[in-house]
Parts: C-alpha cells; sequence; structure tokens
C-alpha cells in the first residue's frame, strides 16, 4: 500500500514529521518498507531563459543562456521547438540525476557548443509523458528556488507492508485513523455529503445471488465531459506507480486507494438494457480492461446486460462498456462481493487487481453508498453532468457484533497492565463502541474492521499495538529449583532416537513424498477410496502413502540411474491406512541397495563388498527398536511378513503374539519389477509408536553394577529338529532353562543331510554360563544340561548323537 505524505495530511492533521509518522506506523503493525523521500528532485531549480540563439551548426538546436537565479547566465544547449527567450521552466545542473531518462549529466558538447545543464521536459521529471517541449511556467514562478517544492514534486511516498487482516487500512483514510488513534494527530476525514439526484436511474439492477453480492449501488450521471483530471489527481496517481488515464477513471482509482472502496464505472452508452447480476454461464467470455479475454465458469459472480457480460464482479470491467473521451452518460457502481468468491475467481483467472486486492480482504459494508455518493461529486466536480438518484439493491444495514471484553484479558495475554480507562479510550479512538462498567464492558465492532474482529484477543491486539509493543518490559524467566520435567513427547524423542540411530549406520536421511502413484500404494497395502486425493498435485501422485519403502525405493533407483548404485537410505515420517487420526503411524523405515551394508560397499582390490540381504536389513530395524527403548531381548522374528518382501528372506518382529513392531527382508523380485526398480534390495519398516512405555521406575538412579567373580563357561550342543522349526523357538527353549546362569545363547552352525533323515536339521547352539555365586560342580552342569535337552525336547528336538 503506498500513499504520500500530504495525501496522509488530507485526512490527518498533524505537525509530526516524516520520521516520526514512519516510525509510529511500524509500532502500530502497519510495518514501512520504503520511504521515498524525493530527494532525487531537489537538483532542479526554476529558470528563466535570457536570451535563445540559433546553434551555428543545428537547425534545431538553440544555445540558450539561462539565469538560475544567482545573476550568472549557464549556457545550455537546447532542442525544444518551445525554446524562446523569456521561458520560465526547470533546469537541472550538471552532476543532477534525471529520472525520467536515466541519466546523470554532466557537461558536454552538442555539435561543437559545450551545454552546462539541460531545461527538462514534463516526462524527464516524471510528471506526464509530455516530451514534445520544454516545461513552460507562469510568469509568476519563482526564479532560482526548488522546482520540486514549487510543483509538489517533494512528496514523500511511503509504502507499508499489510496483513491480510487488515482490510481497513488499504485507504489512506484507514491509516490515518490509526496514526490518530495513536496520537500522532487529529483525524480529519471529510464526510460524505450525498449529491441531489435529479429522476430515478434508468438503469434497473437485480441480484440472483445475494450471497455473491449483498449489495449493489448504482446512480447515472449525464451530460458528463471526460477529459484529463486534475494535475494534482494525476500526480498522486504516478506517485503511488498508476498511470492517469481519463478523469473517470482516475477517480475510481483515487477512491480505492483514498477510502480503500474500489468503483466501477460503465459507459452508459454502451449498455444493453437493465444490468443483472448472476454467475457466469459454462464457456460464456469476456473481453476485459487489459484486452484480454477470459473463459467464465458458473463458480464466478459477473455482472451482465441484455447482450451478454459487462464486468468480472469485483476484479475487473469489460472493454466493451470502458469509458473513454466519447462517453456522456456514465454509470458509478458501487457494489458489496463475497470475499472467499473474489479470491477463488481472481486465483481461476489469474487476475490481480486493486479491487481484487481489496475486496478479497473484505471492504466496509456501510461505505458501499457513501463511496459511489463520493466519486459522483468528483465527477460532477471534474465533468460536470447531471445525476439521478441511486439506485441501491439488497443492502442491509449494518448490525455490529457484541464482544464481552474482560480488561484482565490484556494482562492476561500480554503481560503488562494497561489501566481499563486508557484502554476503553484506545478502542473508541479506533471506532468501537464502548457501553457498560465496572472489570468487563461490551465492544461494538465498528463496520470497517468486521471481518477481523471476532473475539477478546482481537480486542486485546487493538490495546496492545496502540499502547505500544515497547512498553512491554523484558522478563527473565522464572527459575526451577528443580530439574525440568521432558518437554518433547515421547513420540518426538523416538523419531530423533531413530533418525540418530540410522545415520550413524551409515545410512543418509530421505524427505520424500507423502502421496504416491495409486499403482504403488496397492503393491504396499494401500490404494483405498478413503486415501485417495481430491486435488491431487500431479496425476501420478494421486494416494496417501501406506508405507515409507515405495519413495525409498524409487529415490534409490534414481540415484542408481544417476551411476550412485550403492546407497543407503532412510525417513522417519508418517504412514496413512486409513482417513482416521487413529489409523496415521509414525515409522522409521530405510533400504539398503548393492554393496551399501554396515561395513561399507564398492569395490576393493581384497574382496568387493557382498550384496546387501535380510540380515542387514534385520540389524537396521533391531538398532531402531534399541535406540526407541524396545525390550530387544524380549523381541521375537517370525516369519509371515507381507508380500512385498521375498517370502524366504524375511520377517516379522513381534513382541508378544499379537503386538508388531515391524517388518524387514529382501524385497520380493515381483515388487521390484513393478516398481521398476533394479539391484540387490532390503529394506525393513519399524512402527515406533507401536513401541511399549517403559515402566516407569521409582528413582531414575541406575542400579548397582554386578560383576560376578567367577569364569564364564560355553557349552556347545547340537539338536536335531524338523526343518520348520525355527531357531527362534531353540533359542527361547534354551534360555528358558536357567534365566539366572544362562546369559546368552547363539546359533553358530546350521546342517542339512540324508543322515539325519528326510525333513530333518541339525542346529548347533552356544550357551554362555555365568556362574553367580559360587563356582559350578560337574553335578550343577550335568543338571543344567538334562534341563536344557528336556526344553529342546517340549519343542521338538533331540540332542544329536
Amino acid at each position: 500500500m503506498k500513499f504520500t505524505l500530504s495525501w496522509l495530511k488530507d485526512h490527518l492533521d498533524t505537525d509530526a514529521t516524516l520520521d516520526e509518522i514512519v516510525e509510529k506506523l511500524t509500532q502500530i503493525g502497519l510495518e514501512v518498507e520504503a520511504v521515498d523521500d524525493k530527494a532525487v528532485f531537489k537538483p532542479f531549480v526554476i529558470a528563466r531563459v535570457l536570451t535563445a540563439e540559433q546553434h551555428p551548426d543545428a537547425d534545431r538546436l538553440r544555445v540558450l543562456a539561462v539565469d538560475t537565479g544567482d545573476g550568472k547566465p549557464i549556457q545550455v544547449v537546447c532542442g525544444a521547438p518551445n525554446a524562446r527567450a523569456g521561458l520560465i521552466g526547470a533546469f537541472a545542473a550538471p552532476g543532477a540525476y534525471v529520472p525520467g531518462i536515466d541519466v546523470t549529466l554532466a557537461v558536454g558538447k552538442i555539435r561543437g557548443v559545450e551545454s552546462h545543464g539541460m531545461m527538462c521536459s514534463e516526462r524527464e521529471l516524471q510528471i506526464s509523458d509530455a516530451h514534445t517541449g520544454i516545461i513552460d511556467l507562469p510568469e509568476d514562478a519563482p526564479v532560482g528556488t526548488s522546482f520540486a517544492a514549487y510543483a509538489g514534486l517533494d512528496d514523500p511516498v511511503i509504502e507499508i507492508g499489510l496483513t491480510p487482516d487488515r482490510a481497513d487500512c488499504t485507504g489512506v483514510s484507514g491509516i490515518a485513523r490509526d496514526l490518530a488513534a495513536a496520537g500522532l494527530g487529529t483525524l480529519k476525514t471529510p464526510d460524505v455529503k450525498p449529491a441531489n439526484g435529479e429522476g430515478a436511474c434508468p438503469i434497473e439492477v437485480m441480484i440472483e445471488d445475494e450471497d455473491l453480492c449483498p449489495g449493489f449501488a448504482l446512480r447515472m450521471v449525464t451530460g458528463v465531459k471526460n477529459g484529463a483530471s486534475p494535475a494534482w489527481l494525476q500526480q498522486r496517481l504516478i506517485a503511488i506507480g498508476l498511470r492517469p488515464i481519463n478523469a473517470l477513471v482516475d477517480i475510481t482509482n483515487y477512491v480505492t486507494f483514498d477510502r480503500g472502496r474500489p468503483l466501477h464505472v460503465f459507459d452508459a452508452g454502451k449498455v444493453a438494457g437493465n444490468l443483472t447480476v448472476r454467475r457466469a454461464k459454462e464457456g460464456e467470455k469476456v473481453l476485459a480492461l487489459d484486452e484480454r479475454e477470459y473463459e467464465l465458469t458458473p463458480e464466478m459472480c459477473v455482472i451482465a446486460d441484455a447482450n451478454g457480460v459487462e464486468s468480472i464482479a469485483g476484479i475487473m470491467g469489460g472493454e466493451h462498456s470502458g469509458c473513454d473521451e466519447n462517453t456522456t452518460d456514465v454509470l458509478i457502481e458501487s457494489a458489496l462481493w463475497n470475499p472467499m468468491n473474489i479470491a477463488r475467481t481472481g486465483r481461476d483467472l489469474g487476475i490481480i487487481t486493486d479491487a481484487r486486492y481489496r475486496f478479497e480482504r473484505g471492504v466496509d459494508p456501510q461505505f458501499m453508498v457513501d463511496g459511489m455518493e463520493l466519486a459522483t461529486q468528483m465527477v460532477l466536480d471534474f465533468c460536470g453532468g447531471t445525476p439521478t438518484e441511486p439506485e441501491i439493491v439488497g443492502y442491509k444495514d449494518y448490525e455490529p457484533k457484541v464482544i464481552s471484553f474482560p480488561f484482565s484479558e490484556v494482562k492476561r495475554l500480554i503481560g503488562i497492565e494497561v489501566p481499563a480507562e486508557e484502554s476503553t479510550a484506545i478502542l473508541k479512538r479506533l471506532g468501537f463502541g464502548v457501553s457498560g462498567s465496572g472489570v468487563e464492558v461490551d465492544v461494538s465492532v465498528p463496520s470497517w474492521r468486521m471481518f477481523d474482529v471476532e473475539g477478546k484477543a482481537d480486542l486485546v491486539e487493538e490495546v496492545m499495538r496502540i499502547h505500544g509493543e515497547d512498553n512491554i518490559d523484558p522478563q527473565p524467566l522464572p527459575s526451577h529449583g528443580a530439574v525440568n520435567a521432558k518437554i518433547l513427547t515421547t513420540l518426538q524423542i523416538r523419531t530423533r532416537a531413530a533418525k540418530r540411530a540410522l545415520a550413524v549406520r551409515g545410512m543418509m536421511e530421505s524427505v520424500s513424498w507423502s502421496f504416491i502413484p495409486a499403482k504403488h500404494a496397492e503393491l504396499f497395502g494401500g490404494g483405498s477410496g478413503a486415501l485417495k486425493l481430491a486435488n491431487p498435485i500431479a496425476a501420478d501422485m494421486s494416494d496417501m502413502r501406506p508405507s515409507l519403502l515405495p519413495g525409498l525405493l524409487a529415490a534409490a533407483q534414481r540415484n542408481a540411474d544417476q551411476g550412485i548404485g550403492d546407497v543407503a537410505l532412510f525417513e522417519v515420517a508418517a504412514t496413512y491406512e486409513g482417513d482416521t487420526p487413529e489409523a496415521q503411524r509414525r515409522v522409521a523405515g530405510g533400504i539398503r541397495r548393492g554393496t551399501a551394508a554396515l561395513a561399507g560397499g564398492g569395490r576393493h582390490w581384497a574382496g568387493n563388498g557382498a550384496p546387501v540381504g535380510v540380515f542387514d536389513a534385520k540389524a537396521d530395524a533391531i538398532a531402531v527398536l534399541e535406540a526407541c527403548g524396545a525390550p530387544v531381548a524380549n523381541l521375537q522374528i517370525e516369519t509371515g511378513a507381507p508380500g512385498w518382501y521375498h517370502p524366504g528372506r524375511s520377517g516379522v518382529i513381534k513382541l508378544g503374539p499379537k503386538m508388531v513392531l515391524g517388518t524387514f527382508g529382501e524385497f520380493h523380485p515381483r515388487t521390484l519389477e513393478a516398481l521398476d526398480v533394479s539391484g540387490a534390495l532390503c529394506g525393513f519398516e519399524v512402527y515406533i509408536d507401536a513401541i511399549p512405555e517403559p515402566k516407569k521406575k521409582a528413582t531414575r538412579t541406575k542400579p548397582v553394577l554386578e560383576i560376578s567373580p567367577f569364569q564364564m563357561l560355553r557349552r556347545d550342543y547340537a539338536f536335531v529338529v524338523d526343518k520348520d522349526v525355527t531357531a527362534q523357538a531353540l533359542l527361547r527353549a534354551v534360555s528358558g532353562a536357567d534365566k539366572k546362569l544362562i546369559t546368552s545363547v547363539n546359533v553358530f552352525d546350521v546342517f542339512e543331510g540324508a543322515s539325519l533323515g528326510e525333513g530333518k536339521k541339525s542346529v548347533a547352539l552356544e550357551v554362555s554360563i555365568q556362574p553367580v555365586d559360587r563356582t559350578l560342580t560337574d553335578e550343577d552342569l550335568e543338571a543344567l544340561s538334562a534341563k536344557i535337552v528336556d526344553n529342546v525336547g517340549k519343542a521338538g528336538g533331540v540332542l544329536r548323537g
């Protein structure tokens, strides 16, 4: 939002300097992004041409003697056709920067004659586009004084960055209101006087959908003479980056920025019949004022006449009914539009206009009629004409919302004590109505703040920004006598622990999309209708992912396509089993490709690395579980992994018969083929949200370290079992023989042969025995061995002879 200092002072009676205004704007939340103090125009002075002689070597050039007020004529070579003796204009000396032509002047020779500066045209000083001659000032123009001050070019321009909630400050009057409330002057925005209309407006308006258009005001002014707008108006529009067009269009632009009220003017002679506010028809098109044709949809609101669409409501008018120098009768429109519909239409059509900027944030409904009256008065002042009575359709008076406001909320939310009297005064200066007394009052919200003030917290914000954020004293954090409780949740702690555990195992973190192609989702147990996106960012990203593995496999293949085949990737993120919060899982997943094992991969003179396999994935999964605090010693590894794994080289990690903590394995060839992925690949997924919380201990003190002084013993056993008996069953059976003495059991050999019998295998186990209170005797060891053999026998094994 841009405005000039003099424009602001049309609404604010203040003696504050530019610096004070800029500082106060930022303090009250209207952050100043840029200030142009117009210093570039300071070098230009008013000068008189004393003589104008013909250039000796150029027919179109004259050699001027210019008086800048100090009595010392300066020689200037000029090619303007109106250069003559006695002319008073704007002079730029060598060293001055001329903004209109982006040139810094220097002493130079033009056709052999030295020129010590230049007499400037309006375009060179960015006053207008006129450049056929130099500026010609009246005889009473004060020679030797600043041309910028004389012409009003020294008016600083302030640009503020508005947050979307401050629709009331999209007009200069709203900014002035805030500054006045902050004590920087007195608000003096003039009241709008209604124009005296003659007769009813001959054009009627019909609104088909009041949700899209809650109000519409229209007035015809006949007998206007459209030409250039006054210089002061053009100058203000140019200062904020707008190009003056003609008086009628410039008036609507001025009211838009002065009061935050967008308007539109139709050439009444080009409108056929009455106006209808309706939804566009499918495929309907309109040629807009930017000379582009737009195809409309039924979700968009338009203003139409008997011949079709005349305007895209609240965004841009149509070229057909635009006003030009031949316009004699004009329709002035001021309406209210649905902010959401305006925002959606502007986004769909790709149109960004000053009107859309304001309507999608919400304009003051009570100023709808006044905005039309203000524009009417300006049209009468600049273009003449005779107005009709206004045609007002659909508008209902604004009913202010009332908020119960306890003054204690100020202290509770911002931590400073603001007296109730001051809070009341601030709200009243901002235009809020305050009724009642005591510790709680009723506050009515003015129409220009109806879109952003909803409750008590919003009122506290208004009090705080006017009272001054700089009045909030810094406070030290409270001291705690004891150690703080944990701040992060258990899931956050586990997420960090899982990432750290996988990173130290040589894996690189990957961040992939949460949505994947439907084909990939179906391969990994997803693809249900509840997980399909209504508006996917791409056709091949249509489903929420049921697993992290498809994204990781695709990433590994992309690396392989670039020549990096040995990669180890992991991700800790969400997966989705349904469309409810309970069906969202927190999963740590990872894959290894090629020879990217824990010890490193690739080619080496001493022997190439082995391809990754199921046990690499298992080790990664166990590492994550251990880092997250799972009871690793009690885990069971079973068959029955999901179908995307190889059936004979995969497993499921469980804690008890029903609690599944993860899966791992090499991938099924059919899965890799469907994903168009190749190479040696293994992976895992651990459900870190399924890991049970550890039991709380009475104390955080670690138990006493107990080291047995007795030597550990190791005994080897070989058992013959059926081939379908898992090693895990044997390990549990052996460990259960004596949990105090047996500290670990490891499988060190598996043998199958005809000598064992059909369908049989031999599993050799190393059992570590740690005496605790005495040295074991032969009888103790024999008793323990017998118990081990007995336990394994119950699991279906016999001691190998």
